[in-house]
């Protein structure tokens, strides 16, 4: 059983649901993520995605473009990702999933990127711009080094596409909860608790769901229909604007406030 498995299940029987927040590697430099996530670890978050920065992050709004932007103009690319992942798994249990779009994983090489990640730690893989269909290789090599290749599912995905995403993933199933970008937002779409009620009896998997998520009210209003609530843009632009002591502080708080309402009420 994996680190992933073995947290939602251990979440599952206290009536737990996962935090997983998302931080974009090397934002602003590469000790301030690694310190940003051992206070998001002590602070709530039960699984950690780390940003692979890329130049032309396709499903990504103007908050982690920058942040991407920030990370490559000092240097941070895959292989300093993969270094990074492996300092901070020399401090901390938790999952880490590396978060990022396919062309720096394909010319990494599929195998060494495989071998490479597992080697430092990391626990599975999301990759926005590698549809199902096209991900036979990637999954031979994820799987063989005993990472968990993580699909995305959408609100225009049918349910035999959800099936077979459910079957197809490890780990869990991240379900974007909008048919656009990243991005903080004030409101979810209206329909998507019945979204995500649907996908519940089409799955077994646990189910995450991500991007636009940005307020812990929001977040309570998700938890009794998943299993984990990821949450990035909100994050990205506290490390835009804070710095130093004061930076790490804020983001550990803003982690334990989304933490919250993702406990068991006593």
């Amino acid at each position: 059983m994996t680190r992933i498995d073995t947290v939602f299940r251990r979440l599952r029987q206290r009536g737990e649901r996962a935090l997983i927040p998302f931080i974009t590697a090397g934002d602003p430099d590469r000790e301030t993520t690694r310190r940003l996530a051992l206070a998001m670890a002590a602070r709530g978050a039960d699984l950690l995605e780390l940003g692979i920065p890329f130049s032309d992050p396709l499903a990504d709004g103007p908050t982690i473009q920058a942040a991407s932007n920030r990370a490559i103009a000092g240097g941070t690319h895959f292989p300093e990702v993969l270094e990074l992942a492996g300092k901070i798994r020399t401090e901390t249990d938790i999952p880490l999933i590396l978060m990022g779009y396919y062309n720096p994983i394909l010319k990494y090489g599929l195998p060494a990127a495989a071998r490479d990640a597992a080697a430092q730690g990391v626990d599975g893989f999301i990759i926005p711009d590698l549809p199902p269909e096209e991900a036979a290789d990637w999954r031979r090599e994820a799987q063989a080094a005993g990472l968990a290749p993580v699909f995305l599912a959408a609100p225009t995905s049918g349910p035999a596409r959800l099936k077979m995403l459910g079957r197809l993933t490890r780990g869990f199933l991240y379900y974007v909860s909008v048919t656009g970008i990243t991005g903080a937002r004030r409101e979810l779409p209206p329909e998507l608790l019945q979204e995500l009620r649907d996908l519940r009896s089409l799955v077994t998997c646990p189910v995450a769901v991500g991007f636009g998520i940005s307020e812990p009210e929001q977040v309570a209003q998700l938890a009794p229909y998943v299993d984990g609530v990821v949450v990035g843009s909100a994050i990205v632009q506290r490390i835009a604007r804070s710095a130093g002591e004061e930076l790490v502080r804020e983001v550990g708080d803003f982690v334990a406030a989304l933490k919250a309402p993702l406990r068991p009420k006593a």
